[in-house]
């Protein structure tokens, strides 16, 4: 059973002072049969309290206020997980009597939101597309690992050609992206098929650098597999999911599990990082941080303007009357 020692820091970096910074986070990995939270921590900086609340799908949500003008903002998870070795589907149940048991679940509460496909244009296309490699001649766990391996294969892993608003359509056309669009691809493949899926947040721990998706939070798939439950499987390393994946939140797509979101009042224009050490060791020194070679930096730059609102009222009815 490993243990691993995860600091996590997201920090946001303003060209002037913002207030009144409302902000929710889900950083707080639970603890499951397949994990064992020893430690776990969140730190605010500047410092501030967080309340805490369970959402509908169980996931811890954290939310604090800072009112005071400030500058930086930094959010700093520290934990110590124990992980442990998460068995395999026998996968004895005969394909017909697994597939009857996936459509009688339509009725259950419980899989509603995990089993609708969306509304994307593409679907059709992606479902001419995938039909000739799957059928229900399969279990659901053979098709699950094949449309597994279609969506590694098919996409190439490639970092900024895609964010965090990105969708199917557009991860269908790119044919790349990164392990949130890896999972949002078969989580849309498999409900194609009735098969309840939902998406996940976590973090793969490494033993080389052999994973794609190291040194960041990551993203896979959990599946129902009749007799089994729900089985964790991702497709950006084309694996399931074992000992080295840590578990933070699940829901119906990244949007129920997004790490850190908010709002306040200010410039626009920011610098967003985010650093993710996991180690065997205990991490002592934040200033690793500062030179982690994997830390993602992002910069949203606006130009910074004060609209008179009587100014704007005049300048609508001028266009109005343009019209």
């Amino acid at each position: 059973m490993p243990t691993y020692h995860i600091k996590h820091v997201t920090k946001y970096s303003y060209p002037s002072a913002v207030t009144d910074s409302a902000n929710q986070i889900i950083l707080s990995p639970p603890t499951t049969p397949y994990q064992d939270i020893v430690h776990h921590e969140i730190k605010i900086n500047p410092s501030t309290s967080v309340d805490s609340f369970y959402d509908y799908f169980g996931n811890k949500v954290g939310v604090f206020t800072i009112v005071p003008p400030h500058t930086d903002l930094a959010i700093v998870v520290e934990a110590e997980v124990v992980t442990k070795n998460v068995p395999a589907p026998n996968d004895f149940w005969p394909a017909k009597n697994q597939w009857e048991n996936i459509t009688s679940l339509a009725n259950h509460i419980e899989f509603l939101d995990f089993m609708k496909p969306g509304a994307s244009q593409s679907l059709k296309q992606i479902k001419h597309e995938i039909d000739g490699l799957v059928s229900k001649e399969m279990t659901v766990f053979q098709l699950v690992n094949t449309l597994s391996s279609y969506v590694y294969g098919l996409l190439t892993y490639q970092k900024g050609v895609t964010n965090v608003e990105t969708d199917i359509d557009q991860i269908w056309e790119l044919k790349a992206g990164v392990c949130q669009d890896f999972a949002h691809l078969l989580i849309e493949m498999l409900r194609l098929y009735c098969v309840p899926s939902r998406y996940v947040s976590g973090y793969i721990c490494p033993a080389g650098n052999e994973l794609r998706g190291i040194g960041a939070t990551h993203a896979w798939v959990e599946t129902y597999i009749p007799d089994y439950g729900w089985m964790g499987i991702d497709p950006t390393n084309n694996c399931l999911v074992g000992d080295r994946h840590i578990r933070i939140a699940f829901g119906r797509n990244f949007n129920d599990c997004t790490p850190v979101k908010g709002t306040y009042k200010g410039s626009s224009a920011h610098t967003l990082s985010v650093a993710v050490i996991i180690t065997n060791e205990k991490i002592k020194a934040e200033e690793e941080l500062v030179t982690a070679t994997d830390a993602y930096v992002k910069e949203v730059e606006e130009p910074i303007t004060i609209v008179n609102s009587y100014q704007k009222f005049i300048e609508m009815q001028q266009q109005q009357q343009q019209q």
